[in-house]
């Protein structure tokens, strides 16, 4: 049997067996299966997809793979592929910490060691909330130029409901893997291997906004201050409940706006930040990580694994 040696769920990763570089592989490994394997894989599914569906040239095939691969022109597909490439993390970081931490799943999702329905949901209905609370903001600050929201609405066509499918089935499964990916394993990683919250605080904010590409100073400053609320977050509730239900809110109204008053390769692909939408996006979150903490307190909503839990230890692989 092995002991969880501490509950913070930034420590999690500190129990037997422990060693400094199993977080540092378990990192490289993470960003080889989710960058490299999970997309040959998805690749491969999508070409057996079209050769179903009557594209068996070769010009076809490799036509159908660059709209795939475009995002600067998005399409349904297109879409779809990019969420399930980021959902994909959600079982491979599972993987990961099962082969090199002898983890069980449930103790990425939280110090319960499983996901807390409940907890999830509430935070969802929190989130909603914040969102009013962004909306008064946005009434009042300066108005900014988003290439991605116009003022009319677009018309109902066969391709918006193919993203409001896309966006409503698959954007939640993205938002959680990219959940389990930076506030999951790179928090316990990092915690674990410098032992202290706030470098499992920092580091995996810094990498979750570089990991956006290129992007303009705004831009960047307003993902990673999600990625600093989000995170802590994670350490103030003890999972990754709360942090999901911010990001799939976020993106949700994100994808929805660029939906109706704009256009979605905009909205993937934002330019010309402008630092007033700052004080918009940082009340949201600001809001929300008060009203989380305050509630999380109140439903008694633990933050550290209880002392006497034991982990049955799994066997080498």
């Amino acid at each position: 049997m092995a002991r969880v040696a501490d509950g913070d769920y930034h420590l999690l990763q500190r129990r037997r067996p422990w060693s400094w570089w199993r977080p540092l592989l378990g990192t490289l490994l993470l960003g080889v299966l989710v960058l490299v394997v999970v997309q040959v894989v998805l690749v491969l599914v999508f070409l057996l997809g079209y050769v179903a569906t009557g594209t068996t040239s070769a010009a076809g095939l490799e036509a159908a793979l660059d709209r795939i691969a475009d995002t600067g022109d998005v399409t349904p597909v297109s879409l779809a592929y990019l969420n399930l490439s980021l959902a994909a993390a959600i079982p491979v970081t599972m993987l990961v910490a099962l082969l090199l931490h002898r983890q069980r799943p449930g103790w990425l999702a939280s110090v319960a060691g499983r996901l807390r329905w409940r907890w999830l949901l509430v935070c969802l209905g929190l989130s909603v909330v914040a969102l009013v609370a962004t909306i008064v903001v946005s009434a009042l600050v300066p108005e900014t130029s988003d290439s991605s929201v116009s003022g009319e609405l677009n018309d109902w066509t066969s391709t918006t409901r193919d993203f409001v499918l896309v966006v409503l089935l698959l954007t939640p499964l993205q938002a959680a893997g990219e959940e389990y990916a930076f506030r999951g394993y790179l928090t316990q990683a990092f915690g674990g291997l410098f032992g202290n919250r706030w470098v499992a605080l920092l580091v995996p904010a810094l990498l979750f906004a570089l990991a956006h590409g290129a992007q303009d100073a705004p831009v960047f400053v307003d993902r990673f201050a999600f990625g600093l609320v989000a995170g802590y977050l994670v350490i103030a509730t003890g999972g990754l409940e709360a942090g999901i239900a911010m990001h799939v809110l976020n993106n949700w109204l994100a994808f929805g706006l660029a939906l109706a008053f704009g256009d979605m390769s905009s909205a993937l692909n934002p330019t010309g930040g402008s630092w007033w939408s700052l004080p918009v996006t940082l009340t949201q979150s600001l809001v929300y990580l008060a009203l989380a903490v305050a509630v999380a307190r109140r439903m008694g909503i633990g933050n550290r694994a209880e002392p006497g839990i034991l982990e049955p230890s799994i066997p080498r692989v």
